[in-house]
């Protein structure tokens, strides 16, 4: 029986100190914006970057010297649009 005159007080601050943190959080706009968070983790900020012409340009260089450097099995060249089939 004494050992509510040692709980109950401490109950009583635990509750004090849970009141105190709730009035602190919407004091300080915790809760303001609830679905914000939510919504942003679904956006994708992982795009591609668009490339410019130069680079454009560069890799469209290298690509037309990967074709124009292709031969067959036995060595002669190919023209682009004339694979086997």
């Amino acid at each position: 029986m004494e050992v509510l005159f040692l709980f109950v007080p401490l109950s009583m601050l635990v509750v004090a100190g849970l009141v105190w943190a709730a009035f602190w959080a919407i004091r300080n706009n915790q809760y303001e914006d609830l679905e914000g968070p939510a919504h942003r983790i679904l956006m994708d900020d992982d795009d591609p970057k668009i490339p410019t012409n130069q680079s454009t340009e560069e890799s469209d260089r290298s690509i037309q010297g990967a074709d124009a450097g292709a031969t067959d099995s036995e060595g002669s060249a190919q023209s682009p649009g004339s694979g086997r089939q």
